[in-house]
């Protein structure tokens, strides 16, 4: 279906050539709907006309005055040239200055005698109040009060500009399209809201919105504007998301009923402790949604340390009782190996089908990764294909041609966010019918934008932690201003281990020649300024320790560029506690689970985001004695970045800091656009602020869906999800 003709015009039509050249070049504008859509950033306001003798100094103003007299200056030794101008009401006297090529031109406007709205930010220059190229607007004899008073109290529209086209000229351009736009064309121009949608919200018509937003005469019709087009935005995009769950709905898949007195009640017999409420009506959820005969698609979010693997492997052994295999996939080498000896401890004999000494009712668990020897991985390929192994946990390794399932019925994908759409649709092909989806994220996501980004899964939350999990102090440790505080991190270290507890330190960098930055006098410099030197460095910091404050413990390190024998080797022997400390990166982020390690230091913990810091520090007290978390920084008390550590320092609330952590970084566009450098779908609306926006669009949308899921009966809301989800979008939601 084609776009709407009037909003889907060329701007070459109505601008001409040039300016519509530097349009679709600097700022990705190409025809009239794409103008209208780019709205101001803020709007000036040129002030209430003041007195000059009440002119306050540092405040925008607006004064009716008339010229005095106007003269050029030359200074700096002739070189320069400068308009001075000298306004008077008879109450007081102002002066104004321009400088550049452009002060000829305002000679000539500006001529003794004549009368003026001018508009400015109040300075001062030698004790006389000035304005520095001020707006104004000459007045014809006849001007009265009231033309003077509508000028003054007029907002201006800032636009996101370029050097190549500045806000005004961006202004000038809308005045034109707006103009054209009036005389025929808004007739042309389709609402995709429904008409009865937009009455029962009262919501203005689209056409007043884009003249609102572009021109508004109040602050009053600015709100009423973002009000309707923040409504366009979630509703279109909440119906994109009810289309694909519709059609996810209409798919076969294969009903995976629990079934008793198997696996999974033998499992749950064998646990030493009970689930917690919430991982009982989350299981509830699951269980409801895999005896369906279409795919579930749920998304599993929750705290750090909530039990999620355990919530999952529980669905997992439901589908192998029901006759079906399930595959975990784990985004690196280091978790899959983890999920694979934590699930294989949990089973205990239950993980030994087919073997001497393992249960009847048990069934084969296999890992699958890239660096599996040849007859390691020739067996698990076998298991897999007879369905011998009725689970099995990998990397993207799972994904290759040559893996094949005897009945996929679930797939499992750990830490959503790190795996594309190509990745998890190529595990899915894998069963005879689309199998059952759950995805876990362990970095609590507000509930708004779950809804948002992952639009097509419905959500279960984990938000209580187990009995038994320990608190967890955090404190922010001061590097820069106060040393001694980073001393006596190093001694509460020690004193852990001498308890018999394990640590870890991370840091940003590996710093193993491959990440080194470029030894350049700039970097020798930037070395004297936290925000500039390059971030600390695992091999660097782990000598450091084994040679100072750490001596005589048992130091290790692990990162990602490691070869990953080394990797599982390192992991497994600090499990085993014979490391007392572990110099690591991120890659012990998620899913690393030593119960023994009690403190962690984290060295330059500003260059990581909220989430980050909060993901990491559930690494520790996950035992029986309490966490330490440190978070070491060289930023000054006042910086944003100090500020940002106080709040994880603050809260334990993953929820909390979340929210935080998307307040400070603003959502990126829900649509993927921001990631790939496009212009962003989400102009107004913010996922944060505008919760019950995007909850009651959401409403509509499954409303309208259900009773039209082709949308037939609404072929402009169709136009403007056609115009919304180009083919990289489409993909995107994909990944949701």
């Amino acid at each position: 279906m084609d776009l709407v003709p009037s909003l889907d015009e060329p701007l070459k039509k109505t601008l001409g050539g040039t300016t519509a050249k530097v349009m679709a070049e600097h700022l990705d504008l190409h025809t009239v709907g794409d103008l209208l859509h780019h709205y101001p950033r803020r709007y000036a306001e040129r002030g209430e006309l003041t007195q000059l003798a009440d002119l306050p100094l540092d405040e925008h103003a607006t004064v009716v005055a008339q010229v005095a007299d106007a003269r050029v200056l030359r200074f700096n030794n002739g070189k320069g040239q400068r308009l001075e101008v000298t306004l008077t009401d008879g109450s007081g006297r102002l002066q104004l200055v321009f400088f550049g090529k452009s002060l000829f031109h305002h000679q000539k406007e500006l001529l003794p005698g004549r009368k003026g709205m001018f508009s400015g930010k109040v300075g001062m220059f030698r004790n006389i109040r000035q304005l520095s190229h001020p707006a104004y607007e000459m007045l014809g004899k006849d001007a009265g009060a009231d033309a003077a008073e509508a000028w003054a109290n007029q907002l201006i529209p800032l636009y996101p500009a370029c050097a190549q086209m500045e806000s005004w000229k961006i202004a000038k351009t809308v005045d034109l399209v707006l103009a054209s736009m009036e005389a025929t064309r808004w007739a042309e121009t389709v609402d995709p809201l429904p008409a009865a949608l937009r009455e029962g919200r009262g919501l203005v018509p689209l056409p007043e919105a884009f003249r609102k937003i572009h021109r508004p005469r109040t602050k009053a019709e600015i709100a009423e504007a973002r009000d309707r087009l923040k409504w366009d935005e979630a509703f279109v995009l909440q119906v994109a998301l009810a289309r694909r769950r519709f059609a996810e709905k209409q798919l076969p898949a294969v009903a995976r009923k629990p079934v008793p007195d198997g696996l999974l009640d033998a499992f749950d017999a064998k646990l030493p402790f009970a689930l917690t409420d919430g991982q009982q009506k989350v299981s509830k959820e699951i269980f409801d949604d895999l005896a369906t005969e279409h795919p579930m698609h749920r998304l599993l979010q929750g705290e750090v340390g909530s039990g999620k693997t355990l919530v999952a492997l529980r669905a997992m052994l439901a589908v192998v009782d029901a006759g079906g295999q399930a595959a975990m996939l784990a985004p690196t080498e280091v978790l899959a190996q983890q999920h694979h000896r934590s699930v294989t401890e949990m089973m205990g004999e239950l993980a030994e089908g087919g073997m001497l000494g393992g249960s009847a009712l048990g069934t084969k668990v296999v890992l699958l990764t890239g660096s599996m020897g040849t007859p390691a991985r020739r067996q698990a390929l076998l298991d897999l294909v007879t369905g011998e192994a009725g689970l099995v946990i990998g990397t993207h390794a799972l994904i290759e041609d040559k893996v094949q399932f005897h009945d996929l019925g679930l797939v499992v994908v750990d830490e959503q966010h790190r795996f594309g759409v190509e990745q998890r649709d190529a595990l899915r092909s894998k069963g005879k019918q689309p199998p059952h989806l759950l995805v876990m994220t362990a970095t609590p996501i507000p509930r708004t934008v779950a809804m948002t980004v992952f639009g097509d899964l419905e959500t279960s939350v984990l938000d209580q932690l187990p009995a038994g999990r320990s608190p967890i102090a955090t404190h922010v440790v001061p590097a820069k201003d106060k040393p001694h505080f980073l001393a006596r991190a190093w001694e509460r270290v020690r004193e852990e281990v001498e308890n018999g507890h394990q640590a870890y330190v991370v840091c940003p960098r590996i710093g193993d020649g491959e990440d080194e930055p470029k030894k350049t006098k700039k970097a020798a410099e930037a070395a004297e300024d936290p925000e500039k030197r390059p971030p600390l460095a695992v091999l660097e910091i782990a000598d450091l320790l084994r040679a100072g404050p750490l001596n005589g413990l048992r130091v290790e390190v692990l990162h990602g560029r490691m070869h990953p024998d080394d990797k599982d080797d390192v992991m497994r022997r600090f499990a085993a506690g014979e490391a007392d400390v572990l110099v690591a990166t991120t890659v012990i982020e998620v899913g690393v689970n030593v119960p023994n390690a009690t403190a962690m230091v984290i060295m330059d913990a500003d260059r990581f985001g909220v989430s980050q810091l909060h993901q990491l520090r559930g690494r520790v007290g996950r035992g029986s004695a309490p966490g330490l978390c440190l978070l070491v920084s060289e930023m000054h008390e006042a910086s944003p970045a100090r500020a940002r550590l106080a709040a994880v320092a603050a809260t334990l609330d993953g929820f909390e800091l979340s929210r935080i952590d998307l307040e400070q970084r603003r959502e990126g566009d829900v649509l993927g656009q921001a990631q790939s450098g496009v212009r962003s779908s989400l102009r107004v609306l913010a996922v944060i602020d505008d919760e019950e926006v995007i909850a009651a669009a959401r409403e509509e949308a499954v409303t309208i869906v259900a009773d039209d899921p082709d949308l037939d009966g609404l072929p402009e809301l169709r136009t403007a999800l056609d115009a919304l989800l180009d083919k990289e979008r489409e993909q995107y939601l994909d990944k949701g």
